[in-house]
């Protein structure tokens, strides 16, 4: 086991190393890609564009003007006709670029008499207004490198490139346990119990950071439902919601050490949510090897323990690479920990990160209001000092 104690950084580092290498290639087809990282660089197929283009409606000339014109024209999907020399033909933007033409002349640059063209108003050089074939990039150019996360606009690159595969890593396997007899799935609290607002703050989270929740379970407040549950999970990530600490209900330590599981974390010097942890479970029985995140079960907390532990280590199973959180200035000082590193609930503003109101370990008021989590070191930051922003958004790429 490893201690942290002083860096919360050596935390997010330690698991994203525990990972081990990214899971399986798998191909998927261009709708089912989203959110995978690319396993190899996606190179381009084609030239792009794959031919001359026109980037205006107008006429495409040959030569110097005057031209004649040429019946009919070129509408986008057509094959035109070579123009020869002195001739011009009507075009449509993003239409074919007749073989033989020189240039593109604008609508609203050109008059036509009877069926003669000629400039109504300034110069037409060669080239003008045609996209020329490979300006984007040329078949075989690499366009992203391996580890992107596939967004929607990359989707959008890779369809225009030629691509219906990408290869990519396959997603981790992630089961949410939700623990606490405290806890209700619906209505107002009530007669002592709280609802439980983790499952459904966490689920679509992280399908957003690229995983795929194969379960969302309840489990009681006693021994023997948490260690079968933890022993039996074919999940990659095991994700656990509470139980993390020393109280009287909190076995998840014991089920560990009752499954053979090795703790790679105990606690991490961050508030909140010091009281999360990272384990290294028995293999499945197909030998894959399976982790587990410990978060704390306070809402705020919770979320500090996942972009600490969860979110980095998924990224690196998945295939993801790593990205270099922003950093901003702080429009007012952040408080902080005398000891710890703080992660505070942030709103972004023209002058940088200003603190937000209800940052306590039990809130979700001001999370629900910020644009990140400001890393703030032990005994805080003035107006003006630089600060690390951590994402609170689904997808870190967008």
């Amino acid at each position: 086991m490893t201690a942290i104690s002083t860096a919360w950084e050596h935390a997010r580092s330690l698991a994203r190393d525990s990972a081990g290498p990214p899971l399986p290639v798998v191909g998927r087809d261009l709708d089912e890609a989203l959110g995978h990282a690319l396993a190899a660089p996606l190179r381009a197929l084609t030239d792009l564009p794959a031919f001359d283009t026109s980037a205006m409606d107008g006429w495409a000339v040959a030569g110097p003007g005057p031209w004649r014109l040429r019946e009919g024209g070129v509408l986008a999907g057509e094959e035109p006709e070579p123009l020869g020399p002195g001739t011009a033909v009507r075009i449509a933007t993003g239409a074919p670029v007749p073989a033989g033409a020189s240039a593109v002349l604008r609508r609203e640059h050109g008059e036509s008499t009877g069926p003669l063209l000629d400039l109504s108003e300034g110069e037409l050089a060669p080239g003008r207004d045609i996209r020329p074939r490979g300006q984007e990039c040329r078949a075989g150019d690499v366009l992203l490198p391996a580890g992107t996360t596939v967004t929607a606009r990359v989707l959008g690159l890779a369809a225009a490139a030629g691509y219906d595969r990408l290869a990519v890593h396959r997603r981790p396997r992630v089961e949410l346990l939700v623990l606490g007899d405290e806890l209700l799935e619906s209505g107002v609290p009530r007669h002592g119990r709280v609802r439980d607002a983790l499952g459904p703050l966490l689920t679509p989270w992280l399908r957003g950071c690229g995983a795929e929740v194969v379960a969302r379970r309840r489990i009681p407040d006693a021994p023997a439902p948490l260690r079968a549950a933890v022993r039996d999970s074919t999940a990659d990530l095991v994700l656990t919601t509470g139980s993390t600490a020393a109280g009287p209900v909190d076995f998840l330590h014991t089920a560990l050490a009752e499954t053979g599981a090795r703790l790679l974390v105990d606690s991490v010097a961050v508030r909140p949510g010091h009281p999360m942890l990272l384990a290294a479970l028995p293999p499945a029985a197909d030998g894959r090897p399976r982790l587990l995140a410990g978060l704390p079960g306070n809402p705020l907390a919770a979320v500090a323990g996942a972009v600490t532990l969860a979110v980095p280590l998924l990224r690196r199973l998945g295939g993801h690479a790593d990205a270099e959180p922003p950093r901003t200035v702080c429009a007012a000082a952040l408080p902080g920990h005398p000891r710890d590193t703080r992660l505070l609930p942030v709103r972004r503003t023209d002058r940088g990160a200003e603190p937000l109101p209800f940052d306590g370990p039990a809130m979700l008021r001001g999370l629900a209001c910020a644009d990140g989590l400001a890393a703030v070191p032990p005994g805080g930051l003035a107006a003006g000092a630089a600060v690390e922003l951590l994402s609170l958004s689904p997808s870190p790429d967008g």
